[in-house]
């Protein structure tokens, strides 16, 4: 498991982000905004279904770059 942090709110939040080799699927949480969020390695337009369901939760100039962070530490794994 890996542990990033963001700054929004103006406050330090931590992501969790674990990847499942075997079963082939990522998760991701953020614990201070009860969210998190899983996808399969082939799932297509990760980066849009991370920010629908980041949009709930924070407003929409937060989730867009929030969602292109956490597409790309993703992609890193």
């Amino acid at each position: 498991m890996k542990v990033r942090k963001i700054f929004f709110d103006s406050e330090e939040k931590k992501v969790f982000i674990h990847e499942n080799k075997k079963e082939e699927y990522i998760m991701v949480a953020i614990p201070e905004l009860h969210w998190s969020i899983d996808f399969t390695y082939d799932e297509e337009d990760v980066q849009r279904k991370i920010y629908a369901t980041l949009i709930g939760n924070i407003d929409e100039q937060e989730a867009e770059a929030l969602s292109a962070r956490i597409y790309q530490w993703t992609r890193e794994m």
